[in-house]
């Protein structure tokens, strides 16, 4: 399909803006702080619909002005006061799902973050997965406010549809084959190279640590490899693509095993930052790596207390079976070193400990550079995409050698477990100066404005915002 397309089971006007121009119904986005100016502006009529109505600007509250003959006339929606602006990003989004069909036009929000938030959110609001289920998209559309860039937010919004909706396939639908299937159409889409390395050929190709997590899965084990762009400085992302998690011979209980569908987050959300990356035609030479597995519970599986070879030559004591991302992760990692690109950014659903520290929503991210770790920090803050620095506590080394091995694949004791599997990681990028971890947890809880219930994308925008800083671009 053609870069422009909307994705597969994705209505053209749900996450895209409307084309047409004329007769766009005003929409009014407003704070609450502002009401009393704003219906001191209108009409009485109006005004006194707006009273009547108990108006109150509240987040996510929407009015419709009627004409004479029950049409929409204008409408307006609240974005609350400061407090709720602060908790709750996407207002705009809740907004949207509530107006009548239509065509609408933007109005009331100054040009800045502020106002690309509010059309991405809107762009967001009309994501809905639909593979199994019918999932009617809002029927109210947006012309593209004059001051951002429709294109570029337009763009966003579909690589982050396509992480949910890798995220929230089934491991039925969603296992190794089907993720080489998905980044094969992303790369004939936007005319990229894609190399597999499957089965034994992953030992050939001295990728064992791969190779050893996904063996006793009767779905073939595999690294994706996808480049694209042949000028500018070099950025390598590598995604966790484990697409079903059992937690192998160390097997998980049933509560913990019930999302592990999403266990490829890391893998969905670098192909969708390679989309965006992609359609904006970025000037970098762009490669994503992805391990793609099932760590499974068979004769073949890897057991405690083995000790595995890798691809950077050192070893590996596992001892837990259920910290094999960051095996898998390890051979990709390593992989891309040798190039020495000019940053390496790897993307993983990767530890319980992130989530004890941070929550759901706030991605621990690690840098080895610090002014690569200022510049996330800012664009996250810019662009509403929230992440917090973590550090690669140097101290936490003798963690994770286990004295037998050379490294500790689960180092005991339950504590800096997202430190500890960070530093792990670093030990496979040795020569590449610039290298950036994100921790991120891949699901929306519980559904809010712009996100639903269900996969969702976490630092990609952040990083979008960051790269021209971070690359020279």
């Amino acid at each position: 399909m053609p870069p422009s397309a909307p994705l597969p089971g994705i209505a053209a006007a749900s996450m895209t803006f409307a084309r047409q121009q004329a007769e766009a119904v005003p929409l009014d986005a407003l704070r609450s702080e502002d009401l009393d100016r704003w219906l001191s502006g209108l009409e009485q009529g109006r005004r006194a619909w707006a009273t009547a109505n108990g108006f109150a600007a509240r987040a996510g509250e929407v009015l419709v002005f009627p004409d004479a003959e029950g049409g929409v006339l204008g409408a307006v929606c609240g974005l609350g006061d400061a407090a709720a602006r602060r908790r709750q990003r996407f207002q705009l989004g809740a907004a949207r799902k509530a107006l009548p069909p239509g065509v609408y036009r933007l109005r009331n929000i100054p040009p800045g973050p502020e106002l690309d938030e509010a059309a991405l959110g809107w762009l967001l609001a009309g994501y809905r997965f639909a593979r199994y289920a019918d999932a009617p998209a809002p029927r109210a559309e947006l012309v593209a406010p004059d001051d951002v860039d429709g294109a570029r937010l337009e763009a966003v919004a579909a690589g982050e549809a396509l992480t949910r909706d890798l995220i929230n396939t089934p491991a039925s639908d969603m296992g190794p084959d089907e993720l080489e299937q998905a980044m094969g159409e992303l790369a004939a889409a936007f005319g990229a190279g894609m190399e597999v390395i499957a089965g034994e050929r992953l030992l050939a190709e001295n990728l064992p640590l791969i190779h050893a997590v996904g063996r006793a899965s009767s779905r073939v084990p595999r690294l994706l490899d996808m480049t694209w762009g042949d000028s500018g400085p070099a950025l390598t992302l590598v995604g966790k693509g484990v697409c079903f998690d059992t937690g192998g011979l160390d097997i998980k209980p049933a509560a913990s095993m019930g999302l592990m569908k999403k266990d490829m987050g890391g893998a969905a959300t670098a192909l969708g930052l390679a989309r965006m990356i992609m359609a904006l035609k970025l000037p970098v030479r762009l490669r994503v790596l992805v391990p793609a597995v099932e760590n499974a519970i068979g004769g073949s599986a890897f057991r405690p207390q083995d000790i595995l070879p890798s691809r950077k030559g050192l070893s590996v004591e596992v001892n837990n079976t259920d910290a094999e991302g960051r095996l898998v992760l390890a051979d990709a990692l390593a992989l891309a070193d040798e190039q020495s690109p000019d940053l390496v950014i790897s993307l993983a659903t990767l530890t319980g400990a992130a989530r004890v520290a941070l929550g759901p929503d706030v991605v621990p991210f690690y840098a080895t550079d610090a002014r690569d770790a200022a510049a996330i920090s800012e664009a996250s803050l810019r662009v509403r995409d929230p992440v917090w620095q973590m550090p690669f506590w140097d101290p936490y080394e003798a963690m994770i050698e286990p004295g037998i091995a050379d490294l500790d694949n689960a180092p005991r004791g339950g504590m800096a477990g997202s430190i500890t599997a960070a530093l792990f990681l670093r030990r496979f990028v040795t020569d590449t100066p610039r290298y950036l971890h994100f921790d991120i947890y891949g699901w929306q809880q519980t559904a809010a404005p712009a996100r639903p219930k269900g996969g969702v994308g976490q630092g990609a925008r952040a990083m979008l915002e960051a790269l021209p800083g971070l690359l020279g671009l």
